[in-house]
């Protein structure tokens, strides 16, 4: 008689742990991370989020050659990838991350790509 139980595997605990801290972007063919919404100044000095139409916090950071400051105030698509940060540069910005998300879900993007879907938000 066959028997089944319940013991997770590595596997499924890594492939658990990747939708819960990317499953508010969407995924393109090539890996890269999509997310729309209204992006906004943050309350730390040269920072940036988005609040995403379903409601999701993040937060962003330029890559080389990316101006986010003309986007304010913008619904924007926003593409790109993981934000590597040191456990410094996550603890300076925590205080403020807090601020501007409340109780909304939160991630962190390095953006490389951002398309202007209106010139104002609608929140």
């Amino acid at each position: 008689m066959f028997r089944a139980t319940a013991r997770p595997t590595l596997l499924t605990l890594v492939l658990v742990t990747a939708c819960l801290t990317t499953g508010m972007l969407a995924q393109t063919a090539d890996g890269s991370q999509t997310a729309t919404g209204c992006l906004q100044q943050g309350k730390e000095s040269g920072g940036f989020y988005l609040i995403s139409n379903d409601n999701h916090h993040l937060e962003l950071y330029p890559a080389k050659g990316v101006n986010l400051a003309q986007y304010v105030g913008q619904t924007v698509t926003v593409t790109g990838g993981e934000a590597h940060r040191t456990a410094a540069q996550e603890e300076k910005s925590q205080p403020y991350e807090k601020e501007e998300t409340g109780t909304l879900q939160h991630a962190d993007l390095q953006v490389s790509n951002v398309t202007v879907v209106s010139q104002t938000c609608s929140k």
